[in-house]
């Protein structure tokens, strides 16, 4: 391969490069290139590691698809919250008591940051909240509007752990 000099910051490379020496033609088959190594060097240092967490990031590897069984159970569990919770709890937050709201630090020093926990609650109920269990005693503690099947409470205690991990995204149920 030969290398020709055209500048100091500046090396250009034969597209047609040979190991054996050039015939008389060869010059009117040469193509001038810039190649620019500390450029190229500083391009390589510069993106490689984001590139690569990058490509780590939306790896199958890292992050393996939902099965469809779990995409419907979460949009169900949404549906349930919708439909049951979202008056209290839009977003996560709580309108009746700030201090117990739905994301994780409050979760947690509630002692409320599992799922079965959460079922507990939402079954049976915890100071301000009614329960909403079918089974819910006493009266006093549980909701006097429609009561959720065991299936809704458990879709829905898995929903309110995922959103409270993720931080409380959007989500839609359509």
């Amino acid at each position: 391969m030969r290398l020709h000099s055209s500048s100091a910051s500046a090396r250009c490379c034969n597209l047609f490069c040979s190991s054996h020496k050039a015939n008389a033609r060869e010059s009117e088959w040469t193509f001038q290139v810039p190649v620019k190594h500390k450029d190229l060097e500083f391009l390589i240092k510069r993106f490689a590691a984001p590139l690569t967490a990058v490509l780590l990031a939306v790896s199958p590897i890292c992050n393996p698809p939902e099965s469809l069984g779990q995409t419907l159970d979460i949009q169900r569990g949404a549906t349930v919250f919708n439909r049951a919770c979202i008056g209290c709890h839009d977003t996560g937050g709580n309108i009746i008591q700030p201090g117990a709201t739905l994301f994780p630090s409050d979760l947690q020093r509630n002692g409320v940051d599992t799922e079965e926990e959460i079922y507990r609650v939402t079954y049976f109920g915890k100071g301000r909240m009614p329960g909403f269990g079918e089974k819910c005693t006493p009266r006093g503690q549980c909701t006097f509007g429609p009561r959720l099947q065991d299936e809704e409470i458990k879709l829905l205690s898995e929903f309110v752990k995922l959103q409270a991990d993720l931080g409380w995204p959007n989500v839609s149920t359509d």
